[in-house]
């Protein structure tokens, strides 16, 4: 009769603490969700892959290795025919001065924090790429002199886009994006702050 009493305890101190945290995890502001995305909460890394060679826009057979190989070999076909094929040139793939690694595709970005086997790559697109795309001040505010994706005030992207309800969502390291496919609105918020969009 005791064990029953103290499963029964158990079960119920577990579901309060879920609940906790769920609600924790609102913004109730804006009634977009803030918690984590399935991606940032696990832990494990990227496994170690091969070089992936494939064909750019151009004709060139692009290269894609560590990260970026990894996270495009575990796509399923039709991510990688959202994808699209890689983009060449200096403009689109390499390593930008913080370490951060990244390949741009027709249809989206894969980014990773540096070059190293194990880290997670993510992808950015559609809407939300739009939006990190845009060169921003330090503050968020679009700037014409402004830097722009993993350069700009966002930071790297933290994780893929995940939907909640019908909000599509990306984490940066400073901050998120989040398109409503209900309305097209896209939110932008840097440190904490919504700035615009454009």
């Amino acid at each position: 009769m005791n064990r029953t009493v103290l499963r029964r305890s158990a079960g119920i101190v577990a579901s309060v603490a879920a609940a906790a945290a769920i609600v924790a995890g609102c913004d109730s502001n804006s009634g977009n969700d803030t918690s984590a995305s399935p991606s940032e909460a696990t832990s494990a890394s990227a496994p170690a892959v091969a070089d992936v060679k494939l064909k750019g826009a151009d004709g060139t057979e692009v290269t894609l290795s560590g990260p970026i190989a990894a996270k495009y070999s575990a796509l399923s076909a039709e991510q990688k025919k959202d994808l699209g094929v890689p983009l060449t040139g200096d403009r689109n793939a390499g390593t930008r001065s913080s370490g951060v690694v990244f390949q741009q595709f027709k249809g989206g970005v894969i980014t990773a924090k540096n070059k190293e086997a194990g880290t997670p790559a993510y992808i950015t697109w559609g809407k939300i790429r739009d939006a990190w795309n845009v060169n921003r001040a330090p503050d968020g505010k679009p700037s014409a002199t402004g830097k722009n994706g993993s350069a700009g005030p966002l930071g790297a992207a933290t994780s893929d886009e995940f939907t909640v309800g019908h909000y599509k969502r990306s984490n940066f390291e400073h901050g998120k994006i989040v398109f409503n496919t209900t309305n097209g609105k896209v939110t932008v918020t840097v440190n904490g702050k919504v700035v615009p969009t454009k």
